[in-house]
């Protein structure tokens, strides 16, 4: 099949689109700019256009089957004026533009997957949260309302949306886990505030499983939670990720004061979190491969 992608060069991105071209599909990916240097495996191109303008670029979507969003300027990150713009914008005018152009399909099946947040749920401590859990308070909150409101308006156009709530993406080269470990393999790394807060994550592997899984399923529609079936707490994920290093820290955890003063609002992000369940994905028969933690890191690290 033909997919068009938003976002196909960043950290899930890279994966997926390599993962689809493997098993014979044709993907195009959208860039703001065409590096020489980077090479895309056989199978999918380039196309240059920035997904948050509207622009000839959209032409191109109605022509494929698949259209996959993973476009979003990082959350990681004080969250200052500024920066909560272009967290925004680059979520919701891309998905808006990826919208619009769909309204051109031409009786083609066709899904949409777009990206999404487990953000949604906003901070419920200990609540086990699934697909139909009521949304929180907060920036995020807000912001993924909007952005899952907006891919949803596709269903308009006799599309197939599915909108995939990330957890923490974990990978052994980058993402929340690369920005620990340089911590911990100098035995600096300690867990976060009172270390009680839920960590709701996913392998990028298990992602891109999880995508070709919902292509395949035509009767999932709607919100998707794209976790791993066993959370863990942030004192827990720190003590198994110092137990699979190795590298037992001594240091107490980090106050809750801290974090804020250096990170601010974006802050409690790390400091409350949220327990979020895959249950669509289980109750749709999904086999995870990586479901608990441990089980992922040593798959990441490629320890025994």
């Amino acid at each position: 099949m033909k997919v068009f992608m938003t976002g196909g060069t960043g950290f899930v991105g890279t994966s997926l689109v390599r993962r689809l071209t493997e098993l014979g599909h044709n993907v195009t990916v959208l860039t703001r700019s065409i590096r020489e240097d980077y090479r895309l495996p056989e199978g999918a191109s380039f196309l240059e256009g920035n997904p948050t303008r509207k622009g000839a670029w959209q032409e191109k979507v109605p022509e494929n089957e698949i259209i996959i969003n993973l476009a979003g300027s990082s959350i990681f990150r004080r969250w200052t004026n500024k920066a909560k713009r272009s967290i925004r914008d680059s979520r919701i005018l891309t998905t808006q533009n990826l919208v619009e152009a769909l309204s051109g399909r031409t009786g083609k099946e066709t899904i949409f997957l777009s990206t999404s947040a487990v953000g949604y749920y906003g901070f419920q401590g200990d609540t086990e949260l699934d697909e139909l859990s009521p949304t929180g308070g907060g920036f995020i909150a807000s912001l993924v309302q909007d952005w899952e409101a907006a891919a949803l308006k596709a269903e308009e156009f006799g599309v197939r949306v599915v909108v995939c709530r990330f957890g923490i993406v974990l990978s052994g080269t980058g993402g929340a886990l690369g920005m620990m470990l340089p911590l911990f393999k100098w035995y600096l790394g300690s867990s976060l505030g009172p270390g009680t807060q839920w960590f709701s994550w996913i392998h990028r592997q298990e992602l891109v499983n999880i995508y070709l899984f919902l292509i395949n399923q035509r009767d999932i529609s709607g919100p998707v939670n794209c976790t791993a079936p066993h959370p863990v707490r942030n004192r827990g994920m720190t003590e198994i990720l110092a137990d699979v290093l190795g590298k037992r820290s001594l240091l107490p955890s980090v106050p809750s004061f801290i974090i804020r003063l250096f990170l601010g609002e974006f802050g409690s992000v790390l400091l409350k979190g949220q327990k979020v369940l895959p249950k669509k994905l289980l109750d749709m028969g999904f086999q995870f491969e990586f479901p608990e933690f441990r089980v992922a890191l040593k798959d990441l690290l490629c320890t025994d």
